[in-house]
């Protein structure tokens, strides 16, 4: 019986995981936002801080009608929501949050969870090309361009993490995780961050749905729970953006003052350190031109992951 018990109740815990945590992230946001730019709304509506926010909105989601432009390709117009967001849950299920506490281990996990990150972006661009829309096709356009330009410095800032712990499972890179990389892996961190916001579309990153200039993006067309499946989207992929950074490059649930079994509560800490830090930026930072999007990567982030590759190769040598 435990043989199919067992692994029935990772499922069970990633799939919850998968619904509750990217809830309480944005939740954490529009609390956070509210009292950096004072917004009433979600600090005061409701008994206790502004709680029935959420509820409204979600109300509000399921209320909407569901709409399909008339020269939509109808198939793909529904089908890009749950590729948006699918891949996240089945990243979710390789990211380790404790020793032995992952949904399924694999010896190949970094290689596999960036493969399938990747493809979340696939539900934008089909959301832009079938809605019938020049706003929406131009905001994929700009989400393919965004992909080509972000995807190469995430993917060597992640193979530096990868040299240096000798292993591409994602357990073992937390279990050779020592303090003191932190040193010399901390450009590596910051390329990785900042290209895994871009992918996500984030602040100051948001050129495919700046709303300023092509209305919502691919988004424009859609309405109600089509339109909820994209948001949390996004908000799952903060999760994951933020827990394969603190995996990486923070050691995972590796920290003081909490024996091994409690690891995992240094995992969420430093997930949810990360995701108010993802809130913040987005609060603080006015969003780029495309010609800035394209050259930070190009000028400045690739050519610091490549340093950064060099340098891990070096201290692997001497080490």
């Amino acid at each position: 019986m435990t043989e199919w018990l067992d692994p029935l109740l990772r499922l069970v815990l990633v799939l919850a995981a998968f619904l509750v945590l990217p809830l309480v992230v944005g939740q954490m946001e529009h609390k956070t936002m509210a009292h950096m730019q004072a917004r009433l709304g979600p600090m005061y509506a409701g008994a206790f801080h502004g709680w029935a926010q959420l509820v409204a909105d979600g109300v509000k989601f399921a209320q909407k009608e569901e709409v399909v432009p008339a020269g939509a390709d109808r198939r793909v117009f529904r089908l890009a929501p749950a590729v948006a967001l699918v891949p996240y849950l089945v990243v979710l299920v390789a990211i380790p949050i404790g020793p032995g506490a992952v949904g399924q281990a694999l010896d190949i996990g970094l290689f596999f969870v960036l493969a399938v990150m990747s493809v979340g972006v696939l539900g934008t661009l089909m959301a832009g090309w079938s809605s019938a829309n020049k706003f929406s096709l131009l905001g994929g356009l700009r989400t393919a361009a965004q992909l080509m330009a972000y995807e190469l410095p995430m993917i060597l800032a992640a193979s530096s993490v990868a040299m240096a712990a000798g292993t591409l499972s994602l357990s073992g890179i937390v279990t050779e995780w020592q303090w003191w990389w932190l040193l010399w892996q901390l450009p590596g961190a910051f390329v990785f961050f900042t290209a895994g916001l871009a992918e996500l579309q984030r602040p100051p990153f948001d050129m495919p749905v700046a709303d300023s200039e092509i209305i919502f993006g691919p988004y424009t067309e859609y309405t109600g729970l089509r339109f909820a499946l994209f948001l949390l989207a996004e908000y799952a992929g903060i999760v994951v953006l933020c827990a394969l950074t603190a995996v990486l490059f923070l050691g995972g649930w590796k920290g003081p003052f909490l024996p091994a079994e409690l690891g995992w509560l240094w995992t969420l800490l430093k997930v949810f350190g990360l995701a108010f830090l993802v809130i913040w930026l987005r609060v603080s930072y006015p969003r780029l031109r495309e010609d800035q999007l394209q050259r930070l990567s190009w000028t400045m982030l690739v050519p610091l992951a490549l340093a950064q590759l060099a340098l891990t190769g070096i201290v692997k040598v001497v080490a």
